[in-house]
Parts: structure tokens; sequence; C-alpha cells
């Protein structure tokens, strides 16, 4: 088995400041500790590095950083951190960006701006460039307004290759009170899905339910996502470390309480929902993710 996970974190706090590290997550997620949470067991790993919303200064510093540990933990390419709104400042900024070895795309952390805000005009201004310099863009949302305002995006400037970062954050509730797929977001990943330059990360889902997650939860959420982008637009992506973090963890927040198994854990669950619905596996677990990326 072999696994491109389409969305790996890694941060040090005494390299890089990130204001929103707290409880559990703040530690050191570097290169050792990757090592150690892949486990024993024969997979070959590889990985896409995901921004890790360090501060705006400091966004070329992470990129150099990651891309000094490539090497030694298999990251074949790198979303760096961006601003797309900021006009000139944006444009000069991902000339120095798309420059740099490894960056395949971009991530400017849509879940925490206003409804409406990936419509304005300096944002897809900034979404043009990422377009000139064969950029990709990772969505990341919450809720089925902001993926609404990804469908747009992706009419404005169907040039642009967008995926979709954890489902879209749908309500999953917990493992012992599940929910089940809201019909608004069924809605809104249905018609997502029908501009084909988007594709989705089967990712960031155990971080959602807080920590308390089982397969038989998750699945129909998957399988939603599924029957809409079709089996050659879904990547799996770890989102290690935070989506290794307990319940026990998330209810205590004051230390690194993280599942040691999370990333074996996880592709064995992707793996065994994708080969039960006659999927290619190796498709879904490393290809799609390579062809999206432009990987190889």
């Amino acid at each position: 088995m072999r696994v491109l996970d389409s969305h790996l974190h890694l941060w040090d706090p005494s390299r890089l400041d990130y204001p929103w590290l707290e409880g559990p997550l703040r530690a050191r997620f570097d290169a050792q500790a990757l090592r150690a949470a892949r486990g024993e067991d024969a997979v070959e790993h590889a990985a896409v590095f995901v921004q890790a919303a360090c501060i705006d200064e400091q966004f070329l510093d992470e990129v150099a950083w990651v891309a000094s540990l490539a090497d030694s933990i298999g990251v074949r390419g790198i979303v760096a951190g961006a601003r797309l709104d900021q006009g000139e400042q944006t444009r000069r900024y991902l000339d120095v960006v798309a420059g740099r070895p490894l960056v395949v795309g971009v991530r400017h952390l849509l879940q925490g701006e206003p409804i409406g805000f990936a419509r304005t005009g300096a944002f897809r201004a900034g979404a043009r460039e990422l377009i000139r310099h064969g950029l990709t863009f990772d969505a990341c949302v919450r809720g089925a307004a902001q993926l609404r305002d990804v469908i747009a995006l992706a009419d404005a400037e169907p040039e642009l290759r967008i995926v979709l970062d954890h489902l879209g954050k749908p309500a999953l509730g917990t493992a012992s009170a599940p929910l089940v797929p809201d019909a608004e977001w069924v809605d809104a990943i249905s018609e997502l899905a029908a501009r084909p330059q988007v594709s989705c990360k089967l990712s960031g889902l155990a971080a959602e339910a807080g920590g308390s997650w089982s397969a038989a939860q998750l699945e129909p959420f998957l399988d939603v996502v599924v029957t809409a982008f079709g089996p050659d637009r879904i990547m799996i992506g770890s989102d290690w470390p935070v989506s290794a973090v307990t319940a026990e963890g998330w209810a205590r927040g004051d230390g690194p309480a993280v599942d040691a198994a999370a990333i074996p854990t996880w592709t064995r669950t992707i793996a065994r929902w994708a080969d039960a619905r006659a999927f290619d596996v190796d498709a879904v677990l490393w290809r799609n993710a390579a062809q999206f990326y432009g990987l190889g």
C-alpha cells in the first residue's frame, strides 16, 4: 500500500508563531513526531504539506522550513499560506512563493472570513494570480453558505483548480451521538462537485467529531461526497496532527493528548471504505492527489 497524504501539517512553536495554537495542539509536531505517528507498517508514505496558519509575515519562512525537511519525510508538495485579497502585495508575494521549490498551491483560510469574502473583487483578483502561476487553491470553509461562496468562485474562475478541505466541515456529532448528513450541506456539496475543476479531500472529520468518531458514523458523509465527486476527484488527507487529538485531549486541553495511531487508523478506514465500494483504492490513497497537485 502507498499513501500520498494530501493534508499534512507540521509546526514548531519555537521556530514560528501560531496564534491559534492552544491546549493539546500547542506542542512541537515536526519531522521526528511525524515519523513516529506513521508507525512501522509496510506503507509507502508521501505527503503534501498544507500551511499551518503561522502569522502572515512568516509564510515564506514556513515554506523554507518544510522544504528543508521534505526529503526526510517524503513531502512532495507544499501548499503555502497566502493572503489573496491584498492587490499588488498579493501579486508580488505570489511571484516569489511560486518560485520556491515544492510549492504547488496556496491556502488563504476562508473559514474565518465573513460570508461572501471569496466573492469580492480583491479576492478574485488574487485567485486569477494563482491561475497565472499554475497554482492550486485549497478551500477551507465551514457550512453551506461558505460552500456556496466556493461555488461562485469556481464559476467566476473556471481555470482555477480548487480542492475542498475536510468535506466543508459538516456537522457530524460524535460516535455516541452521530448526526446524519444535513440536506443543505448535501445540496451544496452536489452543486460544488458539478464544477469539474473542483476536488475534495477526505480529511479533517476526526477533528470535526471532537476526537470521538467511528467508521460507521462517517461513512454516510463519505458516501455523499463520492456520489457527488466520483471516485476520481477524492483524495485521502490525514489532517495530522489536528485530527489526531483524542476526545480526552480536547476535553482536558492541557497537553498533547493525541492518538499515536491516528494516521494508520485513518488510512485503514478510508482504504476499507473504498475497497468495500469497489473503488480503485490506490487512486483514492495516492493517484488522485498526485494528479490534482501535478506531482507525477
